[in-house]
């Protein structure tokens, strides 16, 4: 199948003019970069965070040379002291938090049968309870009042907060390989689901997306040539999503256009098998 071209680069609107957001997994490469990015062209004020502290603070100086409004603090999600100290900092740094993305997820192939409990645990730990500690110390913030429900953003017109979390299609779907991986990002869709509905009743709303496959560089270290042109080869398109691509998604969901969406699990994938 012959892959079809990625589409033009779509430039920002001011969809996210005014407000704060924090991206987990930001160092530059893949969906948390791409985020980052999408975020500060749509106007946002944007706290980035990953475990890699050099390429974190490479990518803050690649991106503070380009826009205004980024800052980055180093943090492990696995590590509750530094969750909290994240979304501490962003409601210092800017005296709210409107938007949170939970980016941080770790991957790996490994058949069941051969898979130890190390393995299991630390991708669970990674991308289902980091998910779980950065949603509450978000939702602990929001309630708070360190958000867009206070005074300043009642008067522009918005309540509460949106959180996104990255979650993939192999919370749906049956991959060999990635037992660990797929029960964590379902995981993360239940924990979206119950988030939600918890969260409505201070005008938070809770999403996430489930992308199929986004191409990084990182991904390419981790993944074999030949399960890369099988996965590919599942696209409609003929072609893997550009992590941008899913980014947009995001945007959409952190924005005000999907003001009546919470709970949800949006697919961003042309996958047909």
């Amino acid at each position: 199948m012959t892959g079809v071209e990625s589409p033009e680069y779509v430039p920002g609107h001011g969809l996210l003019k005014g407000r704060t957001a924090v991206v987990t997994a930001a160092a530059g490469a893949g969906i948390g970069g791409a985020t980052a990015r999408r975020f500060l062209e749509e106007g946002a004020r944007v706290l980035i965070s990953d475990a890699h502290a050099r390429r974190l603070k490479e990518y803050e100086a690649e991106l503070a040379g380009e826009f205004e409004g980024v800052s980055a603090l180093a943090c492990d999600v696995t590590d509750e002291v530094q969750v909290q100290a994240l979304f501490d900092a962003a409601v210092r740094q800017h005296g709210r938090l409107d938007i949170v993305v939970n980016n941080a997820g770790l991957g790996g192939t490994s058949a069941l049968v051969d898979m130890s409990d190390e393995q299991w645990s630390k991708v669970l730990d990674v991308t289902l309870t980091g998910t779980f500690r950065c949603t509450r110390a978000a939702l602990r913030a929001f309630r708070e009042g360190g958000h867009g429900g206070g005074p300043e953003g009642r008067h522009e017109g918005r309540r509460g907060g949106v959180i996104v979390n990255n979650a993939s299609v192999v919370g749906w779907r049956a991959q060999a390989g990635q037992a660990h991986y797929a029960a964590a990002k379902a995981g993360v869709m239940a924990l979206t689901r119950c988030a939600a509905i918890e969260a409505a009743g201070f005008g938070v709303r809770v999403n996430a997306v489930s992308p199929s496959l986004a191409m990084h560089p990182h991904l390419v270290k981790v993944t074999s040539p030949e399960l890369l042109e099988e996965l590919t080869e599942r696209e409609a398109f003929g072609r893997y999503a550009e992590p941008w691509e899913v980014a947009n998604v995001i945007v959409f969901l952190a924005s005000d256009y999907s003001s009546y969406m919470t709970g949800e699990a949006v697919s961003v994938s042309s996958q047909h098998a």
